[in-house]
């Protein structure tokens, strides 16, 4: 269940209306990289986790719930850069508090075009701000990325953590507000201590890799395939050994030539029917222990989630 606390997680500040920033700020609010895309995935990934790691449905229940928090201060910082913004303001722009800054005709129309470049501030929310991005355009459950497998999730979250980072960083450099930039500071940091959790958390679970349940086949793991001309580039994603599997890397200079070779990539070197066995011997194995994982967590008989005051399920 969830419980409304009124007042906000961080002190949100606006020293004067600012509707150009107000827009921008939507991105954060209904866009792809926002804080209702982050609650959202954080939320529908955690009732996969339960039974198999209840301490990480914890855990992502709880930055769920500060993502929502996150979101109430978005919004709440929309609101109050559009104050004086509403379906009214031409005739009270006089008395309105946002344009007493303001000198002579040509800053209040200047003002009001800025409003109206994002007009569903004013013709369909009256001043507040809606579910999109910084386009307009509708938030959308595709954004989120829950795939069942915490492996998967965490890593998406790690992504998802970093790129809502870098559009906090972006968003600074657009405002001169030192409050605004305060909350976007505090929201940003944030993102690095998600960050620091998802990665916490995944290192607990053993084997994390690769992602799922299924084993990479040895033949095809460790190629990297020359597929530009010019000068090619040599670093350690192509050459010495593969950074997590710590195989040596196949450098393939000529791919056409080594596909026609190999038939296909179906003839590849000899000596590696050992290396495919114990690939198989592990996926069965991994598959018989991440199922029983599930099984053995799911409760006999009646299914119930949660108890009360500490009471047996029924």
């Amino acid at each position: 269940m969830f419980h409304h606390v009124k007042d906000l997680q961080y002190n949100a500040r606006v020293s004067k209306p600012d509707p150009r920033f107000a827009a921008l700020l939507l991105e954060q609010f209904g866009g792809e990289n926002g804080e209702l895309a982050a609650a959202m995935q954080y939320f529908t990934q955690a009732f996969a986790a339960r039974m198999p790691h209840p301490d990480k449905y914890d855990m992502l229940m709880d930055v769920a719930t500060e993502e929502f928090s996150h979101l109430e201060i978005v919004g709440a910082t929309i609101q109050m850069l559009l104050k004086g913004v509403n379906g009214e303001l031409k005739d009270a722009a006089d008395q309105s508090e946002i344009m007493q800054a303001m000198n002579g005709k040509a800053s209040k129309e200047n003002l009001i075009h800025e409003a109206l470049t994002n007009p569903q501030f004013l013709t369909l929310s009256a001043g507040g701000p809606r579910l999109t991005n910084s386009q307009g355009i509708p938030w959308c459950a595709s954004y989120i990325h829950s795939n069942g497998d915490l492996t998967v999730d965490l890593r998406s979250n790690i992504a998802s953590e970093s790129r809502a980072k870098l559009v906090y960083e972006y968003l600074m450099q657009f405002t001169d507000d030192p409050y605004v930039k305060d909350t976007l500071s505090f929201l940003m940091t944030r993102e690095i201590a998600h960050f620091e959790m998802f990665h916490a958390a995944l290192s607990t679970i053993e084997p994390n890799y690769p992602p799922g349940v299924l084993q990479a086949d040895p033949r095809f793991t460790n190629q990297y395939f020359n597929l530009s001309n010019g000068e090619s580039a040599r670093g350690p994603w192509n050459q010495g050994n593969m950074p997590i599997t710590n195989k040596p890397w196949d450098y393939i200079s000529e791919p056409i030539s080594h596909i026609h070779e190999s038939h296909g990539l179906l003839h590849q070197e000899k000596g590696i029917e050992k290396e495919i066995k114990a690939t198989e011997k592990m996926n069965k194995e991994l598959s018989k222990e991440r199922s029983a994982e599930v099984i053995t967590a799911e409760p006999k008989g009646v299914a119930q989630w949660s108890t009360y005051n500490g009471q047996d399920r029924l």
